[in-house]
């Protein structure tokens, strides 16, 4: 029987909505995890009495184990199904949180961060690829904007969620928020979500050699990723021994699962014009969503001088537009074709982006608004046609190991994409501050002029040495000028490179409705 026979035909009970929108609150939870701690972690730090480079840990541990698990989340839903499999992830994150806000040193916290990001780091997948196999191929769309609105607006809220519960109560709320959510969500998903069984065959063909390699090559991977600039990269012999281990070990993950007969994670999806040039734009889309989520309170803060509830106002700007243009997208994507509509997505998610490259320090709220109104509309845009054009000429027997591959694919483009962003802001303020330091010099008129105002003000001030202060603030002027060219340097630069991956475009295979509909199922 064909999957249009199934798929179509059937009609969903109450119960099974409530389970796959208890799973989209299991995603929910784990990717606000990652956003809400970062804002938080001067306070984390306080109260473990750890230095601020051991503090890193504590979202280095998250991200590390997070992006081992993510591509044998396909194997493991085979083995165990997915409501064992996911039951078990969220109420494992869970207990983990509580452990979390009941940690009592640096250590303990680092050990229970791995565990969350381990954990959860398999209900993205899952539930991405429960989109396939429960709902009937007209639905696959609107569960899919619903999927994408969760995973891309949790990062816009993290940050403010974070500052507002640290601020008003304490750091420890920030792992308890997840408590109460977390076993509701183990009880829907177990009592309402049963739809494939466990496989305990595959359990006596455990790929033990390729689970080492993947957490070797993967896990030094992010390693090198997150704490590569602060280290000053390939200056730092750890960074290269783990650089050299990563690569030799990738090398051999890629001959070993290719070569046996029952790899964990089934490199042979690549095989699929669709799904390999799917995953090029998975991993683009991570750059852009990852890094500018990354770059902008950055901006806010460091030349803004903004607190964190004020920069949540500005990043709310793009979840709003994002939840606006899913009523758009759903209706559109059943009338053009999905090709077009992706270029149309990340053609205006490059203009956002050129458009914040233009800003200037004093640059206000309706300065970012259009760029992010723009960025925020062409999100559902990208997200929508992406998903069923990589996924969608799949079997659905394959759909679980790809769809690990294809949002492991976003996670690294994020994780490289914040690596070199950060590199080039050191790089690129240094460079710019120095050719600014050429230019104004203490013979210029303007400069003269500027500094005869200044020190007006600080003798006005009664300062003790007006002409010293005068100086230490024209040098910090010129340090933010030079903060705000980075700045603009980074944003055009993800628009450029999103302009560019419309150039694999043609290479997609049409996906049309019958097409997609017409796969065999087990």
């Amino acid at each position: 029987m064909t999957a249009v026979n199934e798929t179509d035909e059937k009609i969903l009970t109450t119960g099974e909505w409530i389970g796959f929108f208890s799973m989209a609150v299991g995603v929910f939870m784990a990717v606000l995890d990652i956003q809400i701690v970062a804002s938080s972690l001067q306070e984390i730090q306080a109260g473990l009495s750890a230095t601020q480079d051991e503090i890193a840990w504590v979202q280095t541990s998250y991200l590390i184990a997070e992006v081992i698990i993510i591509p044998l989340s396909g194997w493991l839903g085979r083995v165990f199904s997915t409501r064992y499999l996911f039951v078990l992830s969220v109420g494992g994150f869970t207990l983990a949180s509580l452990a979390c806000a009941f940690a009592w040193n640096l250590p303990s916290m680092i050990v229970f961060r791995c565990i969350q990001g381990f954990l959860g780091g398999a209900m993205i997948p899952m539930t991405f690829t429960v989109i396939f196999m429960l709902f009937p191929q007209r639905l696959q769309s609107s569960m899919t904007i619903v999927l994408g609105l969760i995973v891309t607006m949790a990062p816009t809220i993290g940050p403010v969620l974070g500052g507002y519960l640290t601020d008003s109560y304490s750091w420890q709320l920030l792992f308890l928020i997840n408590v109460i959510p977390g076993f509701l969500v183990c009880f829907f998903v177990w009592r309402f979500l049963d739809i494939d069984k466990p496989d305990w065959a595959l359990l006596q063909k455990i790929d033990f050699v390729g689970i080492g390699l993947i957490a070797l090559c993967l896990g030094c991977m992010q390693f090198v990723l997150e704490e590569g600039a602060r280290d000053q990269w390939f200056e730092d012999n750890l960074i290269i021994a783990l650089t050299a281990v990563a690569t030799l070990s990738g090398v051999a993950m890629l001959w070993w699962e290719l070569k046996i007969a029952h790899p964990i994670i089934d490199l042979r999806a690549f095989k699929n014009r669709n799904f390999a040039v799917g995953c090029a734009y998975s991993f683009v889309l991570g750059i852009g969503l990852y890094t500018i989520i990354y770059l902008t309170p950055i901006y806010l803060a460091s030349v803004k001088g903004l607190n964190s509830l004020q920069i949540g106002y500005y990043l709310m700007v793009v979840g709003l537009f994002q939840l606006v243009s899913a009523f758009v997208a759903g209706p559109l994507e059943k009338k053009i074709d999905l090709r077009v509509m992706l270029g149309l997505g990340f053609g205006l998610f490059a203009l956002g982006s050129w458009l914040n490259g233009q800003l200037t320090a004093e640059s206000g709220y309706w300065e970012f608004f259009l760029p992010q109104a723009i960025r925020g509309g062409a999100l559902m845009l990208c997200f929508l046609p992406i998903n069923t054009l990589t996924l969608g000429l799949l079997p659905v027997e394959e759909v679980k190991n790809a769809s690990g591959l294809y949002n492991l694919m976003r996670n690294l483009g994020g994780a490289i994409g914040l690596a070199v962003a950060n590199t080039q802001m050191q790089y690129l303020t240094k460079a710019h501050y120095a050719t600014l330091r050429e230019s104004v010099t203490a013979t210029a008129a303007p400069v003269q002029e500027l500094l005869y105002g200044l020190e007006q003000t600080m003798h006005n001030a009664l300062l003790a040495d007006p002409s010293a202060a005068a100086l230490a603030q024209l040098t910090g002027l010129a340090l933010r000028e030079a903060e705000v060219m980075t700045f603009n340097n980074l944003f055009q630069t993800i628009a450029c490179i999103f302009f560019a991956s419309l150039c694999v475009a043609p290479f997609l295979q049409k996906v049309d409705a019958e097409k997609a509909a017409s796969l065999p199922m087990d």
